[in-house]
């Protein structure tokens, strides 16, 4: 059963950079599905990136697109987030999640949608972002 920890995440004035790091087990980036999520205060859970081992295409949400970035790490099993040019309207609490992928569905929309797949959470961490 795959096991997903967060690190990373903080307080940056607008403009600024965080990265978050998802270090996972029971899985392998030879067959995973990987999702970035986020919730702001009183607001829904927004899937803002997900990816698969199926395709190299990552997944962004408009909300995040051209300024957040996934990235990974074979050699520690480890994906992270670089997120730049911070708003305040990404300030929230941020969950990275662990699984595996419908058949050969690679699409990282339908998993960022679809978020039945992932059966690991990392605990959450917050970013706060200052204007």
């Amino acid at each position: 059963q795959p096991q997903a920890v967060e690190s990373g995440g903080g307080v940056a004035q607008s403009g600024g950079s965080l990265k978050l790091s998802c270090a996972v087990s029971g899985i392998t980036m030879d067959h995973y599905v990987i999702g970035w999520f986020r919730r702001a205060p009183g607001s829904d859970r927004e899937g803002i990136s997900c990816e698969t081992a199926l395709s190299p295409h990552v997944y962004y949400a408009e909300t995040v697109k051209a300024r957040f970035t996934a990235s990974r790490d074979r050699a520690s099993n480890t994906w992270f987030l670089q997120m730049d040019n911070l708003q305040p309207e990404d300030t929230g609490t941020y969950y990275c999640a662990a699984g595996f992928p419908l058949g050969l569905n690679s699409d990282g929309a339908f998993y960022c949608q679809v978020t039945s797949f992932f059966s690991a959470w990392g605990q959450g961490t917050q970013v706060t972002v200052s204007s």
